[in-house]
Formats: structure tokens, sequence, C-alpha cells
């Protein structure tokens, strides 16, 4: 039978970020200094594949530093935990390694500065995700307030509208995020915000992909998890950028192919938690059904790199 033809328009950039990339390497290099078991606390980035295959290594992932030995490392997350976690493990004298990205480091050590200036904080950001919630965790609580939409901005009461400053999380939409903060300014004029934009460049990179293919394509798919934040907000962005059908598959196996059936044109970018390995499995399982042509969309080039921590570069 005759494939019907298809062109498949793949974003890129897309997938594996810096920050992913060394948060992965730095659990791969704990197994390899200290051996298996290397208790993870909550998982390394938010990807099935990735924790699978670490797991497979030799990595515990737990969601609680209680449920970890004192006796072997343990890795936090590349989302960030609150002050607390690394002072509960230094409390109990327990080996461990800081995976957060240094990106979510940079919104902590803002979130401080203003605060030893005497600012509360308004953090942009989603409720209950490992990020927000490492980030609020860097003060005392009440320091921080947090506004998911614009009509939270409306609802929040701050001891001082004239000593308030703003962050957010890294890994939100840019359009969304810009609407927010325009609603923090015209509320609070004096709002304080970063002198640098919090939202990471591979998030910002990948959204921008995403918007210049939007006119060219009848479908996208996002390869990414449910939990991911910088997934979801690509479907988002898909949809807001006018693809009629925009949706998010872990896998070649999530496709809904009764939903793409006659489309001549398909978007297919990753979050940037999702390895590229599942990126090809799409493309096969596209190239088994169709006569595909593949275009790239290039909208930039990404070139950065980040160290692994000074602890895991020391001989043992």
């Amino acid at each position: 039978m005759t494939r019907p033809p298809l062109t498949l328009y793949l974003a890129d950039p897309r997938g594996f970020c810096a920050g992913v990339v060394r948060a992965i390497e730095i659990v791969e290099q704990a197994i390899e200094k200290w051996g298996a078991p290397v208790y993870v606390r909550h998982e390394i980035v938010h990807n099935k594949h990735v924790v699978d295959e670490l797991r497979a290594k030799g990595a515990v992932f737990v969601e609680e530093l209680d449920e970890c030995p004192i006796d072997r490392p343990v890795v936090f997350s590349a989302h960030g935990v609150p002050k607390a976690v690394p002072a509960e493990a230094e409390r109990r004298n327990m080996l461990y390694v800081d995976a957060t990205c240094p990106l979510v480091s940079k919104v902590h050590i803002e979130a401080e500065r203003h605060h030893e200036r005497g600012f509360q904080i308004v953090m942009i950001g989603h409720a209950g995700h490992p990020e927000t919630v490492g980030t609020m965790g860097q003060l005392p609580e009440g320091e921080v307030i947090l506004v998911e939409t614009v009509a939270d901005v409306g609802r929040i009461g701050p001891r001082d509208p004239e000593r308030l400053a703003f962050i957010t999380q890294t890994t939100l939409s840019v359009d969304d995020t810009a609407d927010v903060v325009a609603a923090l300014k015209a509320r609070f004029p004096r709002i304080v915000g970063p002198h640098k934009e919090d939202i990471c460049y591979a998030t910002t990179n990948r959204q921008a992909a995403v918007k210049e293919m939007a006119p060219k394509i009848d479908a996208l798919l996002v390869v990414g998890a449910p939990n991911s934040s910088n997934s979801q907000r690509l479907v988002e962005v898909g949809r807001a950028a006018g693809c009629p059908y925009a949706m998010l598959v872990q896998t070649a196996a999530d496709i809904d192919w009764r939903a793409i059936d006659g489309v001549r044109a398909v978007g297919v970018t990753a979050g940037a938690s999702a390895p590229e390995v599942l990126v090809e499995g799409v493309i096969d399982a596209f190239r088994a059904r169709y006569d595909l042509a593949i275009e790239r969309v290039v909208t930039a080039e990404e070139n950065v790199s980040f160290k692994v921590p000074r602890i895991l570069r020391m001989a043992v």
C-alpha cells in the first residue's frame, strides 16, 4: 500500500538542556565514585525514561530525606530544594550532592538578596511544583507570596506594597508570565524585577521554535512527561500559536493516530528533560506510516554547559 506523504517539522533546539545534562551526570558520577546505591531525593528530572535508566544503574529514588540511610550519598534534584533539606542532611552528617540547576540557583540567590534588602517577594510559579517549593523554601515562611495568574495578582495583600520584588519559576510560558508581570507592575508600580530574565534560555528557545513552526503544521507533538512543567508549557504555546492539535506524548506509543488522520504536516519537539531517543522513536513511528519528509526548524544554537559540583571532581 502506498503511504501518504507527510512533512515532519523538527524543532531545533529541543530536548535536553544543560541543567538536565548536568543533573544526570551528577547521579551517574556519584554512582561511579561511591558505588550503588546512591539515593536521589525526588525525580532527578521529570522524565520516566531517564529515571528508569538511572535506577537500573543503581540510583534509588525517594520522596524525603528520612527515607535515605545516613551512610549512603544522596543527590538533590535539578529542581532545587528548600534550605531545610541540606540543613537536615548536614545535621545527620550525610554526604550529599546538590544537582540544582545553576539557573534555578540564580533565582534562589536573587530571592535572598531581595530579602536582605527588606523586600517581600512575589513568585510567579505553579503551586506544588518542586522548583516553586524549593525556591519559596529559601526564605522564612510568609516572605514569598505565590501567584500563578493575572487574577491572582489582584488578590494578594503584601505587607508593604512599596517594598516588593518579583521572581519567576524558570520553566513558565514566556507570554503568560509577561502578562502576570505586567499586572504586577500595574498594581505595584515600584515592584523590583530580576536583573536578567528568570525564565531559562532553554525554556525560551523551545517555546520560540514552536511558535516558528506553528503556522506550518496541522498538529504538534511534544515529547515529555505529564509532570514536566516546561513540556506542558510547550503544548500550551503551540495551541496559543494556532496549532489545531497539540498533544503531549511520553513515547511513540502514546500517539493518537486517529486524531491526526489526514494531516499533511506535523511538528515535533521535546521538553528539556526528554532524551533524544524518545524523539527518534516518534520519528520512526511516523516513517513506518508515512512517506516522510523531515525539515528542521532552527531558531537558536545552544552551547551552554555547566560543571558538576567540585565534590565529584575531587579524587576519591
